[in-house]
């Protein structure tokens, strides 16, 4: 017998992916994936309880700064997110890389109604809109994705407060999003070219990646999605400088 909170894997599925058990409704079980952002639902006969026992993230730097001369100011992140437990994830990740963030959490039903008022609040250059999405093999509600809809109304708000990447980058989408829908509205960077599911982390890695690379300087965008979980099967982008500033000296120089 199953119960809220057990870590399975789905025989349906090979048991590639952890998912917890988030809710349990007569006889179906809701699923939400441990590290990958995806929401599920099944039945009990589909599941098995993980006997792998769960990895600390190991997470690394994203760029050593050289502090014996110059000092460094990294962009700001403002981060909406789908889900409480991937917000936190991104925000301790954050926090590693010593970067300046705020984070919320909303529907993304949500995002569009908060999106402006918070870039007026926190005025930040980077802007990261995730959470959960899907793509329907048959359409939906007439809809061929679970919320890339959202995801694309929340660029088209932004854009009205900066309309260009020099100014915000945008990094938009979650597992299985609409990546031509989201491009062509002006998202700098989104999910998922291949239409695959992607990590709770990887929408954070770059915009952590490109927090940390100075304006005057163009990403390298193949190595900044080579640190994602996926690649560019489950990120792309555009090519931009990145926006942290450089200065000299530091006030503790000798």
């Amino acid at each position: 017998m199953f119960k809220i909170g057990d870590l399975v894997t789905r025989k349906k599925y090979g048991n590639d992916i952890i998912f917890k058990i988030d809710k349990i409704q007569n006889n179906t079980i809701y699923l939400k994936g441990v590290d990958v952002r995806l929401y599920a639902d099944t039945k009990e006969d589909d599941l098995i309880l993980a006997t792998i026992p769960k990895k600390k993230e190991i997470i690394n730097a994203i760029r050593e700064l050289k502090t014996n001369e110059y000092f460094y100011i990294p962009g700001t992140i403002l981060h909406l997110d789908g889900d409480n437990e991937y917000l936190e994830k991104c925000m301790n990740f954050y926090k590693e890389q010593k970067i300046k963030y705020y984070g919320y959490k909303f529907k993304e039903s949500e995002f569009k109604d908060n999106v402006k008022r918070l870039l007026i609040k926190h005025n930040p250059n980077i802007l990261v809109i995730t959470g959960h999405d899907a793509h329907y093999q048959k359409r939906k509600n007439n809809e061929s994705y679970k919320n890339s809809k959202y995801f694309i109304e929340t660029v088209i708000e932004a854009r009205k407060y900066k309309n260009n990447h020099k100014d915000l980058v945008i990094i938009a989408g979650a597992c299985q999003s609409d990546y031509e829908g989201l491009i062509k509205v002006q998202a700098t960077f989104a999910s998922s070219p291949k239409i695959i599911n992607i990590h709770a982390l990887d929408p954070a890695i770059i915009a952590a990646s490109i927090a940390l690379t100075d304006k005057t300087e163009v990403i390298d965008i193949q190595k900044i999605l080579a640190k994602t979980k996926y690649g560019s099967e489950g990120m792309g982008g555009i090519i931009i400088n990145g926006m942290m500033n450089t200065g000299y000296p530091r006030k503790d120089i000798n």
